[in-house]
């Protein structure tokens, strides 16, 4: 093992988990108003490559306990979560030293960092969960995308060989809905579907439709730079250290800066949509790096004007997300009234708290934030996401050939489809585009009593 890669875990005993709730039904969907809403690139979707699952078999006896893992990127995450929700044992192995002087995640040094990890990684999440192999799980679980597929394959690889040695159910997890469910385990009482979901990590940003396991519906997404992204590159122009993610970095020195000290321009403020932009006709992220270049070489060494910097552009980047979810959160037409924030970047103290929380009229919102550690890549995630799905009978082949690299989570609205949303009838109501390809939700909950499991 590398001596620079550290290996911690941790006992986390939370409450129980309830059963599902059943998915709302198709007519309460189809009462709602029309609202149309563009398709930005990072909602394409390949239907012909879903994954072979198989759907609809017993689900397992209550209460089993499934080992999860997860490589996706830069840190080794394994637990081991009971059904009923409570986190078992927990190892996460981090690389953020590994990949500090490279100045961001080199692939290569992630997967071997992950093959040198993982043994030891769940050895140590099955010893704090008082077992001792896997053969005492009830299942096995894998994050298989998207992500770096060099290192989503060492977590692959070791998934199947336990399932297969050990002969456990197993399941293949997407990342991204991971992140989405992290809130159903940690938060109490967890937000029953359907709910809103703002997904931010460092490579994605989605407001999603979350209408049950596998059943998710992109309202907006990201037209260019995901959030996390634009915090890493505005940490490496201030020359922050980004080893472990640039945005902990940018948001720790935001809270000595002034948030009005640069002025910066809010993207898209005046254009009537729910998808997000950080680069929109060159504004923001051009406004930052112009205020750095421009500034002296004494004002650059100057903590006071880095502190500026981040603290505006921060304040300027959640002002967009602030105005994205205000107009979201308004045009509320039914069931949904639940935000959920999740993904690595809802870690971000200052985004939980300017996240829009009542309505204008008066009706009950409900923002629901799993705690940090929770936020960020772990193995519970992964865990949780599977038990999920075992309540549902679904299960996979042991493969890897189910890692994908690229791999969009939901589907988005498509031309004359109804969607949850109303918008006021006037001038600024987005035009309606037209469909240009298909769009399909993979994978998905059997048919047959799907959404309950009592």
């Amino acid at each position: 093992m590398h001596p620079l890669l550290s290996l911690r875990a941790s006992l986390l005993l939370v409450g129980s988990a309830v059963p599902l709730a059943r998915p709302p039904r198709a007519s309460a969907v189809r009462a709602c108003a029309r609202a149309a809403v563009g398709r930005p690139k990072a909602v394409g979707w390949d239907g012909a490559r879903g994954l072979a699952r198989r759907a609809g078999g017993a689900p397992l006896r209550e209460p089993f306990t499934v080992l999860g893992i997860e490589t996706s990127c830069d840190d080794t995450g394994v637990a081991v979560v009971r059904s009923d929700g409570e986190i078992l044992g927990e190892a996460i192995a981090s690389q953020a030293e590994l990949h500090e002087a490279w100045g961001g995640v080199v692939p290569g040094i992630a997967r071997d960092a992950h093959r040198d990890a993982l043994g030891g990684a769940v050895e140590l999440a099955l010893r704090r969960a008082g077992l001792s192999s896997a053969a005492e799980v009830d299942a096995v679980a894998v994050t298989v995308g998207p992500g770096l597929e060099i290192c989503l394959r060492v977590g692959c690889e070791e998934a199947v060989r336990l399932a297969t040695a050990h002969g456990k159910a197993f399941v293949a997890v997407h990342h991204l809905e991971a992140h989405v469910l992290m809130a159903r385990l940690a938060c109490h009482p967890p937000p029953p579907f359907p709910f809103l979901t703002l997904l931010t990590s460092g490579g994605h940003c989605q407001l999603l439709l979350t209408r049950g396991i596998g059943d998710h519906q992109v309202i907006g997404s990201t037209l260019d730079d995901a959030l996390g992204e634009a915090y890493d590159k505005v940490a490496r122009l201030l020359e922050l250290p980004v080893g472990g993610g640039g945005g902990p970095a940018l948001e720790s020195l935001a809270r000595e800066g002034d948030p009005s000290a640069t002025p910066l321009p809010v993207p898209m403020r005046n254009k009537p949509s729910f998808d997000f932009s950080l680069a929109y006709h060159r504004r923001l992220k051009t406004a930052v790096r112009l205020a750095v270049e421009r500034a002296s070489e004494e004002e650059r060494a100057s903590p006071a004007f880095r502190a500026g910097v981040a603290a505006s552009f921060q304040n300027a980047a959640l002002r967009h997300l602030e105005m994205r979810l205000t107009r979201a959160r308004d045009s509320l037409g039914c069931a949904p009234d639940t935000l959920v924030l999740s993904g690595g970047v809802a870690a971000n103290a200052e985004l939980r708290r300017r996240t829009p929380s009542p309505r204008d009229d008066g009706a009950p919102w409900r923002m629901v934030v799993p705690p940090p550690r929770l936020c960020t890549d772990n193995g519970v995630m992964v865990a949780w996401a599977a038990a999920e799905r075992l309540k549902l009978g679904l299960t996979d082949a042991p493969d890897v050939e189910h890692v994908r690299a690229r791999w969009p989570l939901g589907r988005p609205l498509q031309g004359g489809e109804e969607a949850p949303l109303r918008v006021s009838a006037n001038r600024n109501q987005p035009r309606r585009r037209p469909a240009s390809e298909p769009g399909a939700v993979e994978p998905t909950r059997p048919k047959t009593n799907a959404g309950s499991t009592s």
